[in-house]
């Protein structure tokens, strides 16, 4: 660690002498110091008395004990110094200097943490007295040592001439403020640990050169720039061949003590980084470009080649012919030829120049016998001399350069082709190269074809000597794809190319070369034979057909990839891609599309959706349809089909070379899943009659697209074996559709439904009566409309159920409760009764509701006799033979006629109660019950008979008549009808029906009174007015008035 400068200021003091009054001083502190480094303390006495060497005693007072002394070291006393010093003043790592003998300083050179505290300087009293002070303090504070300098290691090879640049990263993190200096050095080889500065940025940012750099730094070749915050670059242009050794850098760190002197406290370099620099090559070396083989009577040029040198060398040369001098070029350019070619140059045989400052040629026009040789070339970089001559600085000759006469020789002839593959696919270019070796003279080429399975060759082309081409015939038409081209890539190399290739190409391929010289009479002639297989395109033709969703959604998009897989990719042969197409019900392939070799895209008829929604891609060897919303219409198989054309087909009609299809691929095309959820949780709405109410669908999720929600709305009354009618129903269009049972004006203006929301409908009950107690449900069906102008039910889910009651309101109806089972013959007449029991106010009206329920279907309303007479049947034809009337005031009789075998199962009644409410007033249903219901048996005619008597009519009639509290049974005739007051004689038979002349029989007397009239608005619809009074009873035996 190189020891820091003292502090030069503290001796501005010691000129301060004060006399008689001794005074001891210190460097003014706080000082800062960084751990593992060094720190000097000045400590001067004045104003003593007694010898002018005074001693000096160091202590400190540590922060943690800041009233106890620790001694360190005295002058006066080896003994002085505690156990924690002892160690390190013994190993010198503590000492005292002193600089005059009242003046010392105490060096501590490797500070640690602990050595932080108040320092005190004391010198014992050599005066007569006591007087003045004997003692001084300063306090220390050691600091961390933050600072970071670093700089990547590495070799750096550069040319005399270049630019360098290098970077330093110098960072600090010292709490007090403290300024950083940069100085970069470099240490040349040789010259040991020995450092030359280059450039620094001192602590006051000064730019400061070193003395070997100031006139470089002064011409802007050595720089040093800050970059950032913590980088700083050193830039050295033009390097010098001095400049190689090991560059570094070094940054110390600094801060100012309160005597505002700048002291520094840390110090460190940068790993090195090694520079090699080349110096400028000017040295030189010198060769000869010639042929070393020339044919008699041509002309040879040697050129001498200067490599290497100066920019700008002066140079002359010196041609040498068998080690004997022909010629002399100086640098000036004056040519000096020797005597023995002075006449050849001038009879233009011969001729020496200089090409270029580094390059000089030897010409000879004809060459013979006499210029065989070696041929050397000997150059001379020369430079003025005082006296105008030419110094030579350095001299390099050439290697000797042999040149010798061409013999004729027997030539080799290799044939290839030019991919150096012997097997090319149809329509592909066949690229055949003949060439000879030897040396370079005129030749005539031909080309022979020897088809496969054949042995007479075939002409193909050939070429004279002066260029002259001839095609075979089978080659030389125009409009033949098959047409050959013969070219001459150099004098011995020969290049046939047939431009689209067939079947028929393959085979023996022969190249013939011919020579021609003076010296002999005919041709000399060289063969070489290359087998060619062309392969069929066919052969490695492959299609598949895929999609990456076979299985596609309804509305979704679906992809069909048409890939060609062929061996001959690098071609780019034209395809034409065909897709076909066939529908779930068809057995064969319609056309769907055609995208054609030349690029034209022709759509199939019979599938206009197509081409409204199919995005189409086409590339080299990829077809693709991408088809949009897809519907049941695009449900089918697939399959493309594929043929290759000629390379040339886009300017010729040349056929289709091979085709090929694809597997059938089937796409099916189905609903998206349901993502329908709505609300199950049951209520119970009670609410006052006649007041209105709302019921609640709520949808909590939906499927997402183009959907439609259709709202059904259903009833079912309070009855447990009362079906679920349907209400209405808001279709996907919005249309409200009512139910059958719900088609009545008065029932549309009760129901009405809404659309709250995206998600809550509601159906708005208004006037609520008896009647519409029960369950409400709504039946959600989400419904999706593709493109294809058609709806989709994707769905569908029931709410839960919300149970309406009334509040009671005091009244009652209760109907006489009693279940049966009955038999009636077929095509007879039945009477079902049910009755009121209790007490019946003036005030009310009564309606009355008949079903029927079959064994193989759910009830059903028959009829139903309103609270003002109105009748309202089920159905348009059950009018003509069934009827509902009120036989007293308290029952109630549907009469059904010409009983068919149809018409067993069960009955039952629901009567309801209507009174006046509100204002202004209005009939509305309070109350209601059922009957239990009667099982009614039809039988075969034969099987079971009624008999009776009618008093006046004179037709046959019987009866099954019911009282008050009993469901009853009456048997009438098929065209029998109450017209005026009648008075009837029943009999009811004892015996089990049985057919008899002469029965006891149990007979009622009835007085009955009405009739029936048609309402004119409503012909389904009867009013009836007509009961029936018992009178009498007695046993009666009437045995001539019965009929079976």
């Amino acid at each position: 660690m190189a020891r820091f400068p003292h502090v030069a200021s503290f001796f501005l003091f010691l000129t301060k002498l004060s006399i008689g009054q001794r005074e001891v001083t210190v460097q003014k502190g706080p000082l800062f110091r960084a751990e593992g480094y060094p720190v000097s303390i000045g400590c001067n006495v004045t104003g003593h008395q007694g010898p002018s060497e005074q001693h000096f005693q160091w202590s400190v007072y540590l922060p943690t004990a800041p009233t106890q002394e620790i001694q360190i070291i005295s002058t006066m006393d080896d003994t002085f110094s505690y156990v924690v010093y002892a160690n390190r003043v013994k190993s010198r790592e503590i000492y005292v200097e002193r600089v005059q003998g009242n003046s010392v300083f105490l060096h501590i050179s490797k500070l640690q943490m602990k050595d932080t505290g108040e320092y005190e300087c004391f010198t014992p009293n050599t005066d007569e007295k006591y007087y003045g002070t004997y003692s001084a303090k300063t306090n220390l504070t050691v600091i961390p040592d933050t600072l970071s300098v670093a700089m990547a290691p590495q070799t750096l090879n550069k040319e005399e001439g270049e630019q360098l640049e290098l970077t330093c990263e110098v960072s600090k993190a010292t709490a007090q403020h403290t300024h950083l200096s940069i100085t970069w050095y470099l240490m040349k080889d040789g010259e040991g640990s020995q450092a030359s500065k280059i450039i620094s940025l001192s602590k006051d940012f000064t730019l400061l050169p070193g003395p070997l750099f100031t006139e470089r730094f002064a011409a802007g070749d050595v720089r040093l720039d800050k970059l950032g915050v913590t980088t700083f670059r050193l830039s050295m242009g033009r390097l010098q061949p001095s400049d190689q050794g090991q560059l570094f850098c070094e940054a110390s760190e600094w801060i100012q003590d309160p005597d505002e002197t700048w002291t520094s406290i840390t110090k460190k370099q940068t790993d090195r980084t090694t520079l090699r620099v080349q110096p400028t090559v000017r040295d030189f070396q010198v060769n000869i470009r010639a042929e070393s083989t020339v044919h008699e009577g041509k002309s040879l040029e040697l050129v001498c080649l200067v490599m290497g040198g100066g920019q700008d060398p002066h140079l002359q040369a010196t041609w040498f012919f068998n080690d004997v001098e022909m010629a002399h070029i100086d640098a000036g350019g004056v040519l000096d030829l020797k005597k023995d070619y002075q006449e050849r140059a001038s009879q233009g045989q011969l001729q020496v120049s200089k090409l270029s400052p580094k390059s000089f040629s030897l010409k000879i026009f004809s060459v013979g016998p006499e210029n065989e040789g070696a041929y050397r070339c000997v150059v001379a970089e020369v430079t003025r001399a005082q006296m105008g001559s030419w110094q030579v600085l350095q001299k390099k000759q050439s290697p000797d350069s042999f040149v010798r006469l061409w013999k004729q020789a027997a030539r080799n002839v290799v044939v290839s082709t030019k991919n150096r593959q012997q097997a090319v696919w149809e329509g592909e270019a066949l690229t055949l190269l003949c060439k000879a070796d030897g040396a370079e003279n005129l030749l005539t080429v031909a080309w022979w074809h020897v088809p496969q399975n054949q042995t007479q060759p075939v002409f193909v082309a050939g070429m004279e000597q002066d260029g002259t081409v001839k095609l075979g015939a089978s080659y030389a038409e125009l409009d033949n794809l098959r047409n050959a081209r013969l070219e001459k890539m150099d004098w011995a190399t020969f290049q046939l190319e047939i431009a689209s290739t067939t079947l028929t190409d393959s085979g023996m391929y022969e190249c013939r070369v011919s020579e021609r010289t003076g010296s002999q009479a005919r041709n000399q002639s060289w063969t070489q034979k290359l087998s060619i297989t062309v392969k069929p395109l066919e052969s490695s033709l492959q299609v598949s057909l895929m999609s990456r969703l076979p299985q596609v959604k309804l509305t979704n998009t679906f992809d069909l990839s048409c890939i060609v897989r062929v061996g001959y990719s690098d071609l780019k042969v034209p395809l034409t891609v065909t897709w076909l197409f066939q529908p779930p019900r068809s057995r064969a392939f319609d056309l769907l599309l055609q995208i054609t070799h030349n690029g034209t895209i022709e759509w199939g008829r019979g599938l206009p959706q197509f081409q409204r929604k199919t995005k189409i891609s086409q590339s080299s060897f990829h077809s693709r349809l991408l088809i949009h919303d897809a519907t049941e219409e695009e449900a089918g198989v697939y399959q493309c089909k594929v043929e290759v054309y000629d390379r040339n087909s886009l300017h010729t009609n040349s056929p289709v070379r091979a085709s090929a299809s694809s597997h059938p691929l089937r796409i099916t095309v189905t609903l998206p899943e349901s993502k329908l959820k709505v609300n199950s949780s049951s209520q119970v709405q009670e609410i006052s009659i006649n007041s209105n109410t709302d019921i609640e669908c709520s949808v909590l999720s939906q499927s997402p697209g183009n959907l439609r929600l259709v709202v059904t709305w259903y009833f079912s009354p309070i009855s447990t074996d009362a079906p679920w009618l349907r209400i209405l129903e808001v279709d996907q269009n919005h249309v409200v559709k009512y139910g059958d049972e719900f088609q009545t004006t008065r029932r549309k203006q009760k129901f009405h439904a809404e659309k709250v929301s995206q998600d809550l409908f509601q159906l708005h009950i208004l006037n609520v009566e008896d009647s519409d107690q029960g369950r409400y449900r709504c039946a959600v069906e989400e419904w999706l409309w593709s493109t294809n102008s058609t709806w989709h039910k994707l769905g569908g889910q029931t709410s839960g159920l919300t149970e309406l009651k009334l509040r009671p309101t005091g009244s009652k109806v209760r109907i006489s409760k009693g279940s049966r089972t009955e038999n009636a013959s077929e095509h007879s007449e039945v009477t079902i009764c049910c009755s009121l029991e209790g007490a019946i106010s003036p005030a009310s009206l009564f309606s009355v509701m008949w079903y029927r329920q079959r064994e193989d279907s759910g009830s059903r309303m028959l009829v139903h006799l309103q609270h003002d007479g109105l009748l309202e049947y089920g159905e348009e034809g059950l009018r003509w033979r069934l009827h509902s009337y009120r036989s007293s005031a308290a029952d109630f009789v549907l009469a059904l006629q010409r009983v068919e075998m149809k018409d067993a199962g069960k009955y039952w009644c629901k009567v309801a109660e209507w009174q006046l409410h509100g204002n202004p007033s209005k009939w509305v249903s309070q109350a209601s019950d059922e009957s239990q219901p009667v099982v009614l048996r039809v039988l075969p005619s034969g099987n079971q008979r009624f008999i009776g008597h009618g008093s006046q009519s004179g037709e046959s009639l019987s009866l099954l008549l019911c009282f008050p509290a009993l469901l009853c049974f009456a048997s009438f005739p098929a065209e029998h009808n109450l017209q005026k007051e009648n008075d009837f004689s029943i009999s009811l038979n004892s015996n089990s029906f049985r057919q008899t002349r002469l029965h006891e029989v149990l007979a009622w007397t009835f007085k009955c009174q009405g009739h029936l009239t048609s309402s004119p608005t409503s012909p389904h619809k009867q009013k009836s007015h007509q009961y029936c009074i018992p009178l009498s009873n007695q046993i009666m035996f009437e045995a001539d008035s019965f009929i079976s």
